[in-house]
C-alpha cells in the first residue's frame, strides 16, 4: 500500500462533505470525488483506531523470510499475495486443494488416506525442510483452486450479530423454493486471544464461521492467525505449532513462536476498519430486479450489527453487505469434491458472497473462473443448485432489464 494514499484519503475523510451518491454506514467518504478510493479506513474513527489501521497495513505486505519463522513449508510469503491491498480485492496468490475422488471425478472417496498431510497444496520449502506437499500423480486426485477472498469491508461482516444471521437462516428455512440457507458452526480452533477486546472464545467452542470461502472461520483475528500458520508456516500464541509436514519438522530457523498477539490483532484490526468503497445512489428498478430474480434472498442487502461491537461506527448499524453469511449448495458445477474440512460444508456449499467492491473486480467466484458478473450468475445453475430458479428469473428478463440488473451489481 502507498501510505501517502492512505493519509491522504484519511484527511479527505475528514474534510469533505458527503455530496451525492450514497455512502455505508461507516464508510471511509460520502463524496463521489473518492468514488473510485478503496483500502482507506472507516471515516471518523478515532486516531488510535487510524494508528492500528496504519500499522497493521504495513504489516500486511512485510514479505516474511527464514528469520521471520517462515515456514518449513509454505503458500504465498506475505498477505497481500493472496488479499491484495493495491486494489483491496484478490492478490495473484492460488491456493490449491486436493481430494481423492470416486470414478465420477467429483465425490469425494472415503478413502483421503493418500493425502496423509491434509488437503492443501504446500509447494514452498526453507528451514531445512525438503519435502513440499503436492498432488500425488494420481488421476484419482481431483485438484481445485481457490483465490483469496476480498478484504474490503470484512470488519462489517464480523459485526454482525449472531442472532441476525440465525434469523435470516430461519426466514429461509420457511422458503417455499430451493433457498435454505446453513448457519456454519464451527469449532473454534485457536488458542484464546491474550487481547479479549473483540471475543474471548476459548478452545473448542462451538462458534458461527463467517470468513473464508465456506465461512469455516468466526473472527478476523483468527482469519489472520490462521493464514499467517498454513499459508506462510508462521506461528503465534493463537496457532503456537507448524502443520504437520513430510519431514517432520517441528519448528524453523526462529525458534519457538514466530509472532506475536500483537502482530496477529494490527493485521486483523487493519482489516476490520477497511471502509466499504463509496457507492453512487441505485438505481430503483435496478433493484427491483434484483430482488425479482431473487439474487436478494441470498445476498441479503443489509444485516445488523452487534450493539457492543468495539469499533463505534461498525456497532448497532445496518450493514449493506448484501450477504446472509450462510452457506449454500450450489450444485456439482461448482463443488470442489472436499468433505469435513470446513465446518458444516459439503463439497457444494458455498458461503455466499459479499458483494463489495465489485466495480473493482476482475474475477469471481471462488476460483476465479468466472470473469464477468454475467459469468458469475450463469455458473450459479448447475445440477442440484439451490440458484437454479433465480437463474432462471434473470434469463427470462429482456435484455435491457438483464443489463439494468448486471450494471446494478457491477456498481456494489
Amino acid at each position: 500500500m502507498r501510505r501517502c494514499r492512505i493519509l491522504w484519503s484519511a484527511l479527505l475523510f475528514w474534510a469533505l462533505p458527503a455530496c451525492g451518491g450514497s455512502s455505508p454506514a461507516g464508510s471511509g467518504t460520502g463524496s463521489a470525488v473518492l468514488a473510485n478510493q478503496f483500502d482507506v479506513p472507516l471515516a471518523k474513527v478515532s486516531t488510535d483506531w487510524v494508528a492500528r489501521f496504519n500499522d497493521g497495513d504495513k504489516l500486511f505486505d512485510i514479505v516474511l523470510r527464514d528469520a521471520d519463522g517462515l515456514g518449513p513449508l509454505y503458500t504465498r510469503q506475505f498477505c497481500g499475495a493472496c488479499h491484495d491491498d493495491d486494489d483491496g480485492l484478490r492478490g495473484p496468490g492460488v491456493a490449491q486443494k486436493m481430494s481423492v475422488v470416486e470414478a465420477d471425478g467429483l465425490t469425494p472417496s472415503p478413502d483421503q488416506s493418500e493425502l496423509m498431510f491434509g488437503p492443501t497444496v504446500h509447494p514452498y520449502v526453507t528451514a531445512g525442510a525438503t519435502t513440499p506437499i503436492l498432488p500425488p500423480s494420481d488421476p484419482n486426485v481431483r485438484v481445485t483452486n481457490r483465490l483469496g477472498p476480498s478484504v474490503l469491508g470484512r470488519g462489517y461482516l464480523e459485526a454482525v450479530d449472531d442472532s441476525e444471521i440465525q434469523r435470516v437462516a430461519a426466514v429461509e428455512a420457511a422458503r417455499g423454493d430451493a433457498i435454505h440457507g446453513t448457519v456454519n458452526l464451527v469449532t473454534y480452533d485457536s488458542q484464546p486471544n491474550p487481547d479479549p477486546t473483540f471475543n474471548a472464545h476459548q478452545p473448542g467452542d462451538l462458534v458461527i464461521g463467517r470468513f473464508g470461502l465456506k465461512a469455516r472461520i468466526a473472527t478476523l483475528d483468527e482469519f489472520v492467525a490462521d493464514a499467517l500458520q498454513n499459508d506462510m508456516g508462521i506461528t503465534s500464541p493463537l496457532r503456537p505449532t507448524e502443520f504437520p509436514n513430510p519431514d517432520g519438522l517441528t519448528d524453523d530457523a526462529k525458534p519457538g513462536v514466530d509472532a506475536t498477539a500483537d502482530d496477529v490483532n494490527l493485521r486483523a484490526d487493519y482489516v476490520r476498519l477497511i471502509a466499504i468503497p463509496w457507492r453512487a445512489a441505485p438505481d430503483a428498478h435496478a433493484q427491483a430486479l434484483f430482488d425479482q430474480v431473487q439474487c436478494s434472498a441470498c445476498h441479503v442487502a443489509t444485516l445488523h450489527t452487534r450493539a457492543d461491537y468495539p469499533i463505534p461506527q461498525l456497532a448497532d448499524i445496518d450493514a449493506p453487505i448484501y450477504t446472509d453469511i450462510l452457506l449454500h449448495d450450489m450444485g456439482d458445477g461448482l463443488s470442489d469434491s472436499l468433505a469435513g474440512y470446513d465446518g458444516l460444508a459439503t463439497p457444494r456449499m458455498w458461503r455466499t458472497a459479499p458483494l463489495i467492491g465489485m466495480r473493482f473486480a476482475r474475477e469471481f467466484l471462488h476460483d476465479g473462473r468466472a470473469t464477468s458478473v454475467l459469468d458469475a450468475i450463469l455458473a450459479h445453475d448447475s445440477n442440484g443448485s439451490e440458484a437454479h430458479d433465480s437463474v432462471q428469473l434473470f434469463n427470462s428478463l429482456s435484455d435491457t432489464d438483464q443489463q439494468s440488473l448486471l450494471d446494478f451489481i457491477g456498481s456494489l
